[in-house]
């Protein structure tokens, strides 16, 4: 089944604003920027494959598709999640709140932080008289960190609902770097029978990140001494790219539920290492599924990351990232787990992750 003419034009609206911003930074921005944004959030998700742009309707949309926070229950819903990376030398937090204005509009607010603390920074290590002075070593931290805020409403349309987010990003390498960068994200969800469409278009307008430096003269010595390039200031530009989804949720007698959802994403700035792949556009499809007994117990397992790899002897093979996850809910507190790959199956850096999503209620009564 696929969806009515009402949907259709909203999705063509979104597809067609991100193929208009795209050219006109395609050609100068990096391929990759702002990668941090890209790592999810969320067990639940996680597990799932990272495919939840469609299903997604709790406090985490404000990451996923902001669209779907019309899906928070509590007068209040509060998430996070930790996570670390390379044996904890990489830290990976979120927290985010969501609220009910009335009973169809939805404010949330994200905020997520990737960094990599305690760094020695050696450019001070000899003096001025040449000698090695280890206690000149200090320490720093780079980090990135990106606050969302989110906005979602239904339309007059049943099962139609649109959402927004404005964010802004704040990245520093201790003190000698820092950017601030600000863009846009729209997406909808679209509900018909047991079926639920969605489109989600990342950086909509193009995210630009305003790089500035604070080199002092001694450590531009060591730069150019060890034959490093001096960083200048400048921007940086983060391009859109547009994920489309589609989840069906299927029963199975009294207690048990099955989730299944499927996303393409799709990439406008030229050819990736991806299973779908053209000179101008690249396509990363992700399968997640859920199955849930009595909404208190759910197993989930999805794959994304579908790469060609090579070996050795130039023989290609399809290579893809598997995950897995559990969920326990009880009344108005979730508690995920999922074990998911970081992105690097030759290695299987596989991480461990954690995220806890509860409902406040003003009343007595909720769920």
């Amino acid at each position: 089944m696929m969806p009515s003419g009402m949907f259709a034009r909203p999705l063509a609206a979104v597809g067609f604003l991100v193929l208009l911003f795209t050219p006109a930074f395609s050609q100068d921005a990096p391929k990759y920027s702002n990668e941090f944004l890209t790592i999810g959030v969320g067990a639940r998700s996680l597990g799932m494959g990272y495919s939840h742009v469609a299903a997604v309707n709790d406090v985490t949309a404000g990451y996923w598709n902001p669209a779907g926070l019309l899906g928070v229950k509590g007068d209040l819903e509060v998430g996070a999640m930790h996570s670390e990376y390379f044996a904890g030398i990489a830290k990976y937090d979120y927290i985010a709140i969501a609220r009910p204005i009335d009973t169809s509009s939805v404010i949330g607010i994200s905020f997520i932080r990737f960094g990599v603390d305690d760094i020695p920074n050696t450019t001070e290590l000899i003096d001025n008289n040449g000698n090695l002075d280890y206690n000149r070593i200090t320490t720093f931290s780079a980090a990135d960190n990106a606050f969302l805020l989110s906005y979602a409403r239904k339309l007059k349309v049943p099962g139609l609902r649109l959402g927004a987010n404005a964010k802004v990003v704040y990245r520093k390498v201790g003190p000698f770097a820092k950017a601030w960068g600000f863009g846009l994200d729209a997406g909808m969800q679209y509900d018909r029978g047991n079926w639920r469409f969605a489109a989600m278009a990342r950086d909509i307008t193009g995210t630009f990140n305003a790089w500035s430096y604070s080199l002092d003269q001694r450590t531009k010595d060591v730069f150019q001494q060890t034959g490093n390039e001096l960083p200048v200031n400048g921007v940086e530009v983060t391009l859109p790219r547009l994920v489309l989804g589609v989840a069906r949720q299927f029963k199975f007698g009294n207690k048990v539920d099955l989730l299944a959802e499927a996303n393409l994403e799709n990439t406008f700035d030229g050819k990736r290492n991806a299973v779908i792949a053209s000179s101008t556009w690249s396509g990363d499809p992700r399968l997640g599924i859920e199955v849930g007994y009595a909404h208190v117990v759910f197993i989930r397992a999805g794959v994304n990351n579908f790469q060609y790899v090579t070996d050795i002897n130039d023989k290609k093979s399809l290579n893809f990232q598997p995950n897995i996850g559990i969920g326990l809910k009880i009344k108005s507190v979730a508690l995920d787990y999922a074990l998911t790959d970081i992105g690097d199956n030759s290695v299987a850096l596989y991480s461990n992750v954690f995220s806890l999503r509860f409902d406040l209620f003003k009343k007595s009564g909720g769920s």
